[in-house]
């Protein structure tokens, strides 16, 4: 039995336009096939210079982000690692601050799970925290 409900194709770049790269993850409408309270999957297209507004901090997600084309920094409290073959990656867990800048146009793929609210740059930052913490939103950041 074929449920062509449960089937989706699409092109990675322009799917990403239209959700800020965001291709799956519990923010696309329940009745959608890439709607997942599991993971979240990101096409990120970045030029160069592009950066995270402020640190992602308290993270309760794992994340892996793999290099597809360019040169993409990533910054860790203590760490920096910088991606610049195609397939180099790095993994973070659980509770690891971290912020990105692309020092080329660079396309990442980016997986976290579980897929919940929260990190979306567009809220207010708290200045309090010493990376200017957010607290979940609904939506992922950038």
């Amino acid at each position: 039995m074929n449920d062509d409900s449960t089937i989706y194709t699409g092109k990675a770049g322009p799917d990403a336009a239209a959700d800020r790269g965001w291709l799956l993850g519990h923010f696309k409408d329940p009745s959608d096939p890439r709607h997942s309270e599991d993971v979240e999957i990101k096409w990120g297209v970045h030029p160069k210079g592009d950066e995270r507004e402020r640190w992602a901090t308290a993270e309760k997600r794992t994340a892996l982000l793999v290099l597809i084309s360019g040169r993409f920094r990533l910054e860790f409290p203590g760490r920096t690692v910088v991606l610049a073959e195609q397939g180099d990656y790095v993994l973070w867990g659980r509770g690891v601050d971290h912020s990105w800048y692309a020092e080329e146009d660079a396309v990442v793929l980016t997986v976290r799970w579980p897929s919940i609210p929260g990190y979306r740059v567009d809220e207010p930052e708290d200045r309090d925290h010493p990376h200017g913490r957010h607290e979940p939103s609904g939506r992922p950041s950038r």
